[in-house]
C-alpha cells in the first residue's frame, strides 16, 4: 500500500485550481506510532480513521514534526481531528476537546497554501469546555458577540514577499469589555505596543482569531496573547514568548493559521464541600437529606465562598429493603435515583389536609441524630403511594411526564418491572424469579402491559422516578445559575442482584465478585460482592452502557468522581465464594505460566496452590481447640498434614458451616474469631490457580505472610519472591495502560461533565501519566501520601491536576483522626505543624484551621473539604463525639451509613 503523506479531493485534469492544505503538528510518539489526522469531509476519511491522512515525521530542533497535505477546493470545511496509530492504523488514543473545525474560505481562488500549525489536545487542555467550566465557572453573565466567521481570512496574500498568519487562541475566562490582543516583534503585532497590536475577534466557543499580513524577512517572529480592559489594564500571558518561523518559504501564496491552544494563565482554582445527600439536614426534609435541600445547600456554599458541592452516589440501592441498603455504592440501578430523596410534600401543589398532617408527625418523628433508613424508606413511599392515587392520572398523562418517559423508557421499564418482581417473590435475586429469570423484551412488554393487574404499580415506579428527575434537575439548574459545581459519584461496581445484571447479563462476570487487595483503608483486603465487568463483551459496541451511564449522570453533575479508577485500569477478582479480600488476582493480567515456573524449578503446584496445613500450625492458632476445628472442617492426608473436606472448602462453605453449628450450640468459642482464624488457615497458600485455566497461576498477595511459604527451600523461596515482585510490579504495567487507554476515553466522551479520578490504595505506577495524558484530575489525602517515602503528604507539593483533601467519607474525620493516634499526633505537630512541645489530645480549631488553610493553598485545582472537618472550624460544632461522625468503615462490609450532621440549613431567602 501506497503511503504519500498527500491526497488529493480529485483526479480530474478539468478541475478548478486546489487549495494545498498542510498540516503540521509537534508531538513525541513511542516505537511503533504514528499520526493521523481524520476528518469528516472526504478527503480526510469521512470520519473513517483507517482512511485518514497519515502524516509524517520530521526532526526539527529539539521537536519531531508531523506533518501532511491534502489538496481541497475553496469553499472546503470539515471537522478533525489527531489521532495517535499503530501500523495497522487502529487508534491507540486521539484528542481531547471539541473537534478542530477546518472552513477554507470562498473568497480564495485556488492555487494557495495554506499551513495549519497545530497543537495536540490534551485532556488538560480540554478542561475550560467540560461542563464544571464551561457552564458553571467560566459561564457569563454577559454576552461576547460572535465579531465574524470561524476561519475567514481578512487580509490577502498577493504580495511574493509576504505572508497572511491568522492567530488563534482560546481563552474561556474573559472578563466583561475584555478584549483580546496579540502583540509581538513585527510591526503589524505592534512592536510590543498594545495600541498599535492586533485585536483578534471573538468567533464563537471561547475561540479568539485575527490575521495580519507579514513580510517574510519579519521572521523569525516572537508574540505573545495579552487582555486588555483599558488601555493601561494590559494582562499578558504567563511564560515565555512564543515563536514562529517559516520553514520552507515558496512562491504560492501562503496562509499561516496558528491554533495555538489556551491562554496561559494562572491556573484557576476553587474550594468546595463533599457532604452525602443522606447527612443533610433542613427544617423541610423528612428523616433524611432531599434533593431540594441542595438549593440550600448551594446558598450555604455561596456565603462560604464555596464553587462545588460534591455527594455520594445518588442512584437507587434497594436490594434488600432494609438498612443494608444504606450502602450507597451498592446500586440496584445505574440509572434510577433513590426514593430516599424525595420530598413528599412536593409531589402535588394541592396536598389533602390528612396528608400534609401525616407528612408533619413524621418529620417529627424522623428527625434523629442519625438516619432511620428503614423507617424514612416505609414512610416515604407510603406517604407517595397516597399521593400518587390522588395525582397519577394528571401527572402520567402530563406532556413533561411523557417527555421524561420517551427520554428514558431504556431504562425505566426494565427498572419498574424488576421493583414489581423484587417485590412479588420477595427477593432481588433474580436466578429466583421462575420464567423471568432470564430476561428478553418480549417479557418485559407482558409484565409493563396496561392490561396487567398490576400495572398501577408499575406506573407508581414511573411516578416516582419522573418526581426524582424533576427534583434534582431543579437543584441542579440551581446551582450552575449560582456557580455551584454539582459533583457526582460514579460507582465502581453494580450489586449482583441489580436491574443491569438481569437486562445485561452477558456484560458482567457473574461468577466473580470486585474488591481491592490489602492497602491502607484494610489490610485485610475489601471484598465488594460486585460482579466485575466482562470487558470483551463491553467493548463490542464501544462502551455503550457505560455511556449511557454517563450520560444519564450528566443531566443532573456538571462534574463527577470515579470511584477506584484503578478498576479501569485492572481490578482485583475474587472467586463468587469468596468473602474477603485477600486470595485474588487482577484481571486483566499475565499470570504466571506453569511453564515459566517448570524453568525456575517449581514443580509442586499442588503444594503451593492449596492450603499447608500442618498439625503444629493448628495446634498455635487454635491452643486446645484445634481437635474441633480438625474433626469439623479438616480430613487427614498424612501424618500431621490437613486438607478441607468437600462441604467447607470455601470461605461461604466454612461461615454456613460455622453458623449450623452455632445454632446447634456446638461452638463453644466466639463465631467471628474462630472464623477469622479458620479463613487464614485456608488462605495459606503461596500460589493461587486459575479457575479457567489450570496451567496459570498467581502469586498470593503478600506471599512471605505465610507459613506455606515460609516451609519452602530458600531456592523456592528466592524465585517467588522475584515473581511476585514482577508480577505485581513490572510486568503489567503496559497492559494496564493499554487497557485504561482503551476504557476510560470512552466514559470521558460520552459526556462534558469534569471527570475526578479516586486514585487511592496500591496504584500501578502507570496510572498517574495515563490520568495525566487523559485530563483526569486525582486525589491526593495527607494521611495518604503516593510517595511511599514520606507519612504525611505535602499539601504545597500537590500537582495541579489534583483534588487535595485532608480525609474523606472512607476514613475516619479529621478530628477522629488526629485524637485516634497519640504517636501520630506528635509526630504531625513537629514535622508538619512544626512545633516541638506536646500536642493539644483534642483537634482544637486552631489545628483544624492550620490544616485546612494547608489544602486552601495547595496548587491543586480544588480543595475539597468533608463537611465534618470544616464544622470542626467552630467549637461549638465539636460536641458530637468524633467517632460517631464517620461515614464509612471499608473494614465492615455491612456498615450503616446514617450520619446526620447537627448543622440545620434554613432558607434565608425573603
Amino acid at each position: 500500500m501506497m503511503n504519500l503523506g498527500s491526497l488529493s479531493l480529485s483526479t480530474s485534469k478539468s478541475s478548478k485550481p486546489m487549495v494545498s492544505i498542510s498540516f503540521w503538528i509537534p508531538y513525541f510518539t513511542h516505537w511503533g506510532e504514528s499520526l493521523l489526522v481524520c476528518g469528516s469531509a472526504p478527503g480526510l476519511g469521512s470520519g473513517n480513521v483507517k482512511k485518514g491522512l497519515l502524516l509524517k515525521p520530521s526532526q526539527q530542533d529539539d521537536q519531531l514534526i508531523w506533518s501532511g497535505s491534502v489538496s481541497v477546493p475553496p469553499g472546503f470545511s470539515s471537522d478533525y481531528c489527531y489521532y495517535v496509530v499503530d501500523d495497522s492504523k487502529s487508534v491507540l488514543r486521539s484528542e481531547f476537546g471539541m473537534k478542530r473545525k477546518l472552513v477554507v474560505p470562498e473568497t480564495l481562488t485556488g492555487g494557495e497554501s495554506v499551513h495549519l500549525r497545530d497543537l495536540w489536545q490534551s485532556g488538560d487542555q480540554a478542561l475550560p469546555f467540560r461542563s464544571a467550566f464551561k457552564d458553571v465557572i467560566f459561564h457569563h453573565s454577559f454576552d461576547v458577540k460572535v465579531e465574524k466567521p470561524l476561519g475567514v481570512f481578512m487580509n490577502k496574500s498577493d504580495q511574493d514577499d509576504s505572508v497572511v498568519v491568522q492567530f488563534k487562541i482560546c481563552c474561556p475566562d474573559i472578563g466583561e469589555g475584555t478584549s483580546v490582543y496579540v502583540l509581538g516583534t513585527p510591526e503589524k503585532l505592534g512592536k510590543w505596543k498594545v495600541e498599535n497590536g492586533l485585536r483578534l475577534n471573538y468567533v464563537d466557543d471561547s475561540i479568539w482569531e485575527a490575521d495580519c499580513l507579514i513580510p517574510k524577512a519579519d521572521f523569525p517572529i516572537k508574540y505573545r496573547y495579552c487582555k486588555v480592559q483599558k488601555e493601561d489594564s494590559i494582562g499578558f500571558e504567563s511564560g515565555g514568548n512564543r515563536e514562529l518561523s517559516l520553514h520552507s518559504i515558496g512562491s504560492k501564496q501562503e496562509y499561516i493559521v496558528m491554533s495555538d491552544g489556551l491562554f496561559r494563565a494562572m491556573p484557576w482554582r476553587g474550594a468546595g464541600v463533599a457532604v452525602p445527600m443522606f447527612s443533610v439536614r433542613s427544617e423541610d426534609d423528612v428523616g433524611v437529606g432531599e434533593f431540594l435541600d441542595l438549593k440550600l445547600l448551594v446558598d450555604w456554599a455561596v456565603d462560604s465562598g464555596l464553587h462545588l458541592v460534591q455527594l455520594l452516589p445518588v442512584n437507587d440501592t434497594s436490594v434488600h429493603k432494609m438498612w443494608w441498603d444504606s450502602y450507597p455504592y451498592s446500586s440496584l440501578s445505574v440509572f434510577a435515583l433513590h426514593p430516599l430523596y424525595l420530598r413528599v410534600q412536593a409531589l402535588s401543589e394541592r396536598l389533602p389536609e390528612d396528608i400534609k398532617e401525616e407528612i408533619q408527625k413524621a418529620k417529627n418523628q424522623l428527625d434523629k441524630n442519625d438516619v432511620d433508613y428503614e423507617a424514612t424508606m416505609e414512610t416515604k413511599l407510603s406517604i407517595a403511594k397516597k399521593i400518587f392515587d390522588i395525582e397519577k392520572d394528571q401527572t402520567l398523562n402530563s406532556s413533561t411526564f411523557q417527555k421524561f418517559f420517551s427520554e428514558n423508557e431504556g431504562w425505566l421499564k426494565p427498572y419498574a418491572a424488576f421493583c414489581f418482581l423484587r417485590d412479588f417473590f420477595e427477593t432481588s435475586d433474580h436466578s429466583q424469579w421462575g420464567t423471568f429469570s432470564d430476561y428478553t423484551d418480549d417479557k418485559l412488554e407482558k409484565l409493563i402491559s396496561k392490561d396487567n393487574l398490576h400495572y398501577n404499580t408499575i406506573c407508581f415506579h414511573y411516578y416516582i422516578q419522573y418526581h426524582l428527575h424533576v427534583q434534582l434537575s431543579a437543584a441542579a439548574e440551581y446551582a450552575r445559575k449560582k456557580g455551584v459545581v454539582l459533583k457526582g459519584d460514579l460507582p465502581i461496581g453494580v450489586d449482583r442482584n441489580s436491574v443491569d445484571t438481569w437486562v445485561y447479563r452477558n456484560l458482567f462476570r457473574m461468577n466473580t465478585s470486585t474488591g481491592a487487595p490489602p492497602d491502607y483503608f484494610d489490610k485485610n483486603g475489601q471484598n465488594w460482592g460486585f460482579p466485575t465487568y466482562n470487558w470483551e463483551e463491553m467493548s463490542k459496541d464501544n462502551y455503550a452502557w457505560w455511556r449511557a451511564r454517563l450520560t444519564q449522570m450528566g443531566k443532573y453533575f456538571t462534574a463527577y468522581r470515579i470511584d477506584h479508577i484503578l478498576g479501569f485500569f485492572r481490578i482485583w477478582e475474587l472467586p463468587a465464594h469468596a468473602m474477603t479480600g485477600l486470595v485474588g488476582k487482577f484481571r486483566p493480567s499475565i499470570p504466571l505460566s506453569q511453564e515459566e515456573l517448570e524453568k525456575e524449578g517449581i514443580w509442586d503446584f499442588d503444594r503451593l496452590s492449596k492450603p499447608y496445613i500442618q498439625k503444629k500450625f493448628l495446634e498455635e492458632k487454635f491452643g486446645d481447640f484445634w481437635p474441633f476445628i480438625a474433626s469439623n472442617f479438616l480430613n487427614e492426608t498424612q501424618k500431621d498434614m490437613y486438607e478441607f473436606k468437600e462441604d467447607c472448602n470455601t470461605e461461604k462453605k466454612i461461615a454456613a458451616k460455622l453458623k449450623s453449628l452455632a445454632e446447634k450450640s456446638l461452638l463453644l468459642e466466639n463465631e467471628d474469631k474462630v472464623r477469622r482464624d479458620v479463613f487464614d488457615i485456608l488462605r495459606n497458600v503461596v500460589l493461587i490457580k486459575d479457575p479457567e485455566d489450570a496451567r496459570k497461576f498467581y502469586p498470593r498477595f503478600n506471599i512471605e505472610d505465610t507459613s506455606s511459604f515460609q516451609n519452602l527451600d530458600d531456592h523456592s523461596k528466592n524465585v517467588l519472591k522475584r515473581l511476585y515482585y514482577d508480577y505485581y510490579f513490572q510486568r503489567q504495567e503496559d497492559l494496564w495502560r493499554k487497557n485504561a487507554l482503551k476504557t476510560l476515553p470512552a466514559l470521558l466522551n460520552s459526556s462534558n461533565m469534569l471527570a475526578c479520578g479516586e486514585d487511592l490504595g496500591l496504584i500501578p505506577s502507570c496510572v498517574h501519566p495515563v490520568m495525566q495524558e487523559l485530563g483526569l484530575v486525582g486525589l491526593r489525602i495527607q494521611r495518604m501520601p503516593s510517595e511511599s517515602d514520606v507519612k504525611f503528604g505535602i499539601p504545597s507539593n500537590y500537582d495541579y491536576m489534583t483534588v487535595c483533601a485532608p480525609s474523606c467519607h472512607d476514613c475516619s474525620t479529621l478530628r477522629a483522626w488526629w485524637e485516634e493516634d497519640e504517636e501520630r499526633r506528635q509526630q504531625y505537630f513537629k514535622e508538619v505543624i512544626g512545633v516541638d512541645g506536646i500536642p493539644p489530645s483534642q483537634c482544637i480549631p486552631e489545628i483544624t484551621h492550620f490544616i485546612l488553610r494547608q489544602h486552601v493553598e495547595a496548587p491543586s485545582m480544588w480543595a475539597i473539604f468533608p463537611l465534618q472537618d470544616m464544622m470542626a472550624l467552630k467549637e461549638e460544632y465539636t460536641t458530637r463525639p468524633a467517632t460517631e461522625e464517620t461515614i464509612n468503615d471499608p473494614t465492615n462490609p455491612k456498615h450503616y451509613w446514617r450520619y446526620r450532621k447537627y448543622l440545620l440549613l434554613t432558607n434565608t431567602q425573603p
